[in-house]
């Protein structure tokens, strides 16, 4: 605690001592504060007297164009919390000023926490998105999705919501069906296994309800493309960047000839990354690629016997 506070007083000595130059020691200018970057600099020269200094001031923040007048201070708007990050949050041992709570203001706090908590969701709209939000926010760290489509998955939800999708169908169902279609928005691709390895419902569920709601919402999500996982595979796979680009040439000449339709992307994705290991002599195992596509070993023993009379007949490697 006393290295803190000296070392608080020691920043707070340094930036009195910068403002109590009033010129330039090089050019003998006048000393000047850039809020923007924390620095006292000359104003003639701009050499550069002090920097990250400690501003003192209150944090205004605008996050939208239409603040510009009133401003606010505080976390921004976030569309993965039921009521958008502007509810109260009560702290539960210590109050404003960092002081200890005595145990009837604990009390009395969390009986304000419990009604905060009774307002924050005062209707079944609100606890429905609630736990979706929840059930998103879980599963996308289990999958490693970014916060943006985080987002997206929530902005999904709440169409849904609105739109009066949810009637029959679980909450658990339509959140792993929203962030599926986030993910392929953000062209963060995870197979539909992966998925049902976090998800709460079978995979068969989420799948149906990720096209109803594709559909109804007009999602208009692009059909995916195998050489989008290629390099995920390979990575997993630990091949080389001649078996990647050999797996990527081969699926190129399945999509020219519009064989690729209608067959699963990852197993293709997979089965390309085997052939192509064949192709240039590198152990690799139907088990193996079937573990990392989440396909059967007859799926990778058939497409890879297709790709490559596909890719043999359009001029590639002989078998």
């Amino acid at each position: 605690m006393d290295r803190v506070k000296s070392s608080v007083e020691d920043s707070s000595t340094k930036e009195t001592k910068t403002r109590s130059v009033q010129s330039c020691p090089e050019c003998s200018g006048s000393v000047v504060q850039t809020k923007e970057y924390g620095e006292f600099a000359c104003d003639n020269c701009g050499l550069v007297l002090d920097e990250d200094a400690i501003d003192r001031g209150p944090d205004w923040r605008s996050f939208r164009d239409e603040d510009a007048d009133g401003r606010h201070v505080g976390a921004p708007v976030t569309k993965l919390l039921h009521d958008d990050g502007l509810s109260t949050k009560i702290g539960r041992k210590q109050d404003g000023y960092g002081q200890t709570l005595s145990t009837e203001k604990r009390r009395q706090m969390g009986r304000l926490r419990t009604w905060n908590e009774r307002f924050r969701t005062k209707d079944s709209r609100d606890r429905n998105i609630r736990q979706a939000l929840g059930e998103i926010r879980r599963m996308a760290s289990a999958l490693g999705l970014s916060r943006s489509i985080q987002e997206t998955a929530s902005v999904i939800y709440r169409r849904a919501v609105d739109e009066d999708l949810l009637r029959g169908r679980s909450i658990e169902g339509m959140a792993t069906a929203s962030l599926y279609a986030a993910a392929r928005q953000h062209g963060s691709l995870r197979t539909l296994e992966r998925f049902a390895t976090v998800s709460r419902v079978k995979q068969m569920r989420f799948q149906r309800t990720y096209r109803y709601i594709s559909r109804e919402l007009s999602l208009g999500i692009e059909p995916e493309d195998p050489c989008e996982y290629v390099p995920q595979f390979a990575s997993d796979l630990d091949l080389g960047s001649e078996s990647e680009r050999l797996a990527i040439d081969i699926l190129s000449a399945m999509k020219d000839r519009g064989a690729h339709s209608g067959k699963s992307p990852a197993g293709l994705a997979g089965s390309a990354l085997y052939a192509a290991a064949y192709l240039t002599n590198q152990s690799l195992t139907q088990e193996a690629v079937g573990k990392v596509s989440k396909v059967s070993k007859v799926t990778i023993r058939n497409r890879y016997q297709e790709l490559l009379e596909i890719y043999a007949e359009t001029g590639g490697r002989e078998l």
